[in-house]
């Protein structure tokens, strides 16, 4: 998948000289580590299993998710949802909303 802006743009396979591969994979596994510490606390890490730091072709960190069944996908959505209502709440021009409960699917993948 590729953005308008090119942003995600092909993973780093061959290096070239002169691309700031380190900065953008050390900026990616900071940010891979963040995510990954949420989820743990949300008990969420093994909906996960392919969370990784990466770089694309320019040098732009990327935090890659693997690949997760639609559940984790809903359950993610919902979350990044939950924490803009939030967000949106703690503002004195936005009136409060009501907050949904995030519910683990009990099947297997």
């Amino acid at each position: 998948m590729t953005d308008r802006r090119g942003v995600v743009a092909k993973r780093a396979e061959d290096l070239m000289p002169g691309v700031p591969y380190v900065r953008g994979w050390v900026q990616a596994r900071r940010s891979a580590e963040a995510l990954a510490s949420q989820l743990t606390a949300l008990g969420l890490e093994t909906d996960f299993p392919g969370l990784a730091a990466d770089v694309n072709v320019s040098g732009d960190g990327m935090v890659r998710l693997g690949t997760i069944r639609p559940e984790a996908a809903v359950m993610l959505a919902e979350l990044i949802v939950l924490g803009l209502t939030a967000e949106a709440d703690t503002s004195p021009d936005v009136p409060p909303t009501t907050t949904r409960t995030i519910r683990r699917s009990s099947s297997a993948a």
